[in-house]
């Protein structure tokens, strides 16, 4: 019982014990017995049938007990009287009390249901909304595949030749160094080209993740040693920081790298010289909604989730940036530098081995991507 149920008991108690002392003191006194309304109407507050029942036969058997006393002659029948009217005041205050106390319950519990009901419905409200945000975005890379696959082998034709072209032509032995110099531009730009392709070829046919259990080490490194030579060019520091006894996690290696290169990338791209950027990993326990996906998604047996954290000290994006990061086609890079759809391609890919990718920012002072994924001990993966 609770700590206030026990103090009204108690305050009940003590006006109980106070009045049946002082029908003891004038037994001859009716009035006194009155006070059991007091106890009652305490005893109401709980809102407790049982309570309340024993209550008002307490009061009740105390009120005609002031029968026992001495009283004068021929005043018997008119004290039997006066009680019996004391017991039916006393009936009446339960009864009441209690109808005003089950009907504030009552409203009370109806006012929680109509508050779960509202929230039910924002909270479906916000599906619907995510589930047509989900159906444009659907609508827009459809029409976005349509479009590269029409067009990617009539541009893809034509640069390859070009590369080849431009490969050949480097070779001449007639090629000055300054020649040289801006064939190197050319090709740069070709390989740009390329890529942004690619990417776009990537972001309508995305293919379906092979994962499986692997050391972290073994996603992370590999990307960290192919992107250090960027970050030593420009100035910037790049820490790994992965830490010991790390769960194995659930993840395919090509399609992760491919994450985390882009990621890198971004975080390089907005931290300047003699920033940091920082990759840590670490576990915690999955919640029920992210086993829930897991198993549906991902399709992976775990009660741990794996974090890889990319943490830069650059310049940070505004929150209404922030709002439209993880959608395709929107970029804050010059044009030509990004195509918009490095974030939207991560997240989706993440979320199909059935784990989360948050983003959060600061302006002036940076940003944080966390890789949530499916994660187990290498003990665990033995009996899967």
């Amino acid at each position: 019982m609770k700590t206030r149920n026990w103090l009204v008991l108690s305050i009940a108690g003590a006006c109980f014990l106070t009045i049946v002392i002082i029908e003891k003191l004038a037994p001859a006194n009716v009035v006194g017995a009155y006070g059991y309304v007091l106890p009652i109407l305490l005893v109401a507050i709980l809102r407790n049938r049982t309570l309340m029942l024993v209550t008002v036969l307490a009061c009740v058997v105390a009120t005609y007990a002031g029968l026992l006393q001495p009283t004068k002659p021929g005043r018997f029948q008119s004290a039997v009287i006066n009680r019996t009217v004391v017991v039916g005041v006393l009936l009446i205050v339960a009864y009441i009390g209690m109808s005003w106390e089950e009907r504030k319950a009552r409203e009370e519990a109806a006012r929680a249901a109509l508050a779960r009901q509202t929230e039910n419905l924002l909270r479906a409200n916000a599906q619907l909304v995510d589930v047509k945000d989900q159906l444009n975005r659907s609508e827009r890379l459809a029409a976005v595949g349509q479009l590269v696959a029409s067009v990617a082998h009539e541009v893809g034709t034509p640069l390859h030749s070009i590369a080849w072209h431009v490969q050949a032509l480097a070779e001449e032995p007639t090629v000055t160094p300054d020649m040289k110099k801006r064939i190197d531009v050319i090709d740069g730009q070709l390989t740009r080209v390329v890529g942004i392709i690619q990417d776009l070829l990537s972001s309508t046919r995305q293919r379906k993740p092979d994962p499986t259990w692997l050391p972290v080490e073994h996603v992370v490194s590999p990307v960290a040693a192919l992107m250090e030579p960027a970050f030593q060019a420009k100035g910037v520091a790049l820490r790994v920081e992965l830490g010991g006894a790390l769960p194995l996690v659930w993840a395919d290696a090509e399609k992760l790298h491919q994450v985390l290169v882009n990621l890198f990338a971004n975080a390089l791209a907005a931290t300047s010289e003699s920033g940091t950027v920082t990759i840590t990993a670490g576990s915690r326990p999955a919640t029920p909604e992210e086993i829930e996906v897991g198993l549906r998604v991902g399709n992976a047996m775990f009660i741990t989730m794996v974090t890889i954290v990319v943490r830069d000290t650059g310049s940070g994006m505004p929150e209404e940036d922030l709002q439209k990061a993880f959608t395709p086609f929107f970029t804050t890079k010059a044009i030509g530098k990004g195509t918009g759809l490095g974030l939207f391609i991560s997240r989706e890919t993440v979320q199909a081995h059935g784990g989360t990718l948050t983003l959060e920012s600061v302006v002036g002072k940076g940003t944080t991507v966390v890789i949530s994924l499916p994660g187990q001990s290498a003990a665990a993966t033995l009996l899967i």
